[in-house]
């Protein structure tokens, strides 16, 4: 669903309080999060989505660290999941049981354990999981704690979106897609560790809502305003290559853009290119860290170490009444 509607929806849902609550939905954060004691805290979501892939494997793949994701983006550990199933009879059992071995095989990258799911028949695919982790409630990173100071430090590129559109029309062959492919299917654990271990200020991944949309809900949620250079914004060649034709742009690129447009303000010296990419609907994409300058020195030092990808893209500042996010 497309973030214009489903703000809409929400709007409408009275906020539920209760002590042990620490994070619901009112933030827009990744998961929620309940206090069980003074040292633990489990955290919750859930995802899923048409195949993206045709190949099952790949797609159980890619559908776990999407589900998975939102879990490290609150400096948890997953532990357990369950599979969410739509499936047409007709395709044969080999299909799903490619699909779910291939998310198991992600699950026990992350040292979770699938412990159940529900499936029912459908016209069309849908698989993902229902994702819980462990979390001390002191150490909980959530969407709401960014600060005017902070660099903004984004974890894998953009594009995907992009990318696999342009797959299904057959506008790219598969080979041009691998580099995306194997991203998605990287998980977040290694720079979710490293940040946990440092202390950031606040995080979230970047999904459906493009990383403009993810980073309007950092920015509202921590009542402060985001400086984006552009330049600096890592994406995926092929993606930059194929945004040019709108042909190749999925439906809800336009929707979020549109849907964010009276709170972002463009610079003519912003790559128009890059800006668009950040309107992408991603699948398993990177986190978005905000952490002080100091940190992040340590911080970039241990994603170096772990060969995960990143890029400092950008900084917090004081919260701007004409604009929540500043693309230069």
């Amino acid at each position: 669903m497309g973030i214009g509607p489903l703000a809409q929806v929400l709007r409408g849902i009275p906020v539920q309080s209760d002590n042990n609550l620490l994070v619901g939905f009112d933030t827009s954060d990744d998961a929620a999060v309940y206090k069980i004691s003074s040292e633990l805290a489990i955290v919750t979501t859930l995802d899923f989505f048409p195949p993206i892939v045709d190949d099952p494997a790949l797609f159980g793949e890619i559908a776990a660290a999407n589900a998975l994701s939102d879990v490290y983006a609150m400096g948890a550990q997953p532990k357990l999941a369950m599979n969410i199933v739509c499936f047409p009879a007709e395709l044969g059992t080999d299909v799903l049981s490619g699909i779910i071995n291939g998310a198991i095989k992600k699950l026990g990258e992350a040292g979770a354990l699938l412990v159940g799911g529900h499936s029912i028949e459908d016209k069309e695919v849908k698989f993902g999981l229902s994702v819980t982790g462990f979390v001390d409630p002191l150490k909980v990173i959530t969407n709401a704690g960014a600060r005017a100071g902070d660099v903004l430090i984004l974890t894998k590129p953009l594009g995907t979106g992009v990318i696999a559109s342009a797959v299904k029309k057959e506008k790219i062959k598969l080979e041009e897609a691998e580099e995306a492919f194997n991203s998605m299917r990287t998980l977040s654990n290694v720079a979710s560790s490293a940040m946990r271990e440092i202390g950031v200020s606040a995080c979230t991944d970047v999904t459906g809502y493009g990383l403009a949309g993810h980073a309007m809900e950092m920015a509202k949620a921590s009542r402060v305003s985001i400086e984006v250079n552009s330049k600096e914004v890592p994406c995926f060649k092929e993606a930059l290559r194929l945004v040019a034709s709108k042909a190749n742009r999925p439906r809800t690129l336009e929707e979020t853009r549109k849907y964010l447009q009276p709170d972002i303000q463009i610079l003519p010296s912003a790559d128009q290119s890059v800006v668009s990419l950040m309107y992408d609907p991603q699948t398993s994409g990177g986190l978005l860290i905000s952490v002080s300058k100091e940190k992040s020195v340590v911080l970039v030092d241990k994603l170096n170490e772990g060969s995960v990808r990143h890029a400092v893209i950008g900084e917090v500042v004081e919260k701007n009444n004409d604009w929540s996010i500043l693309i230069r």
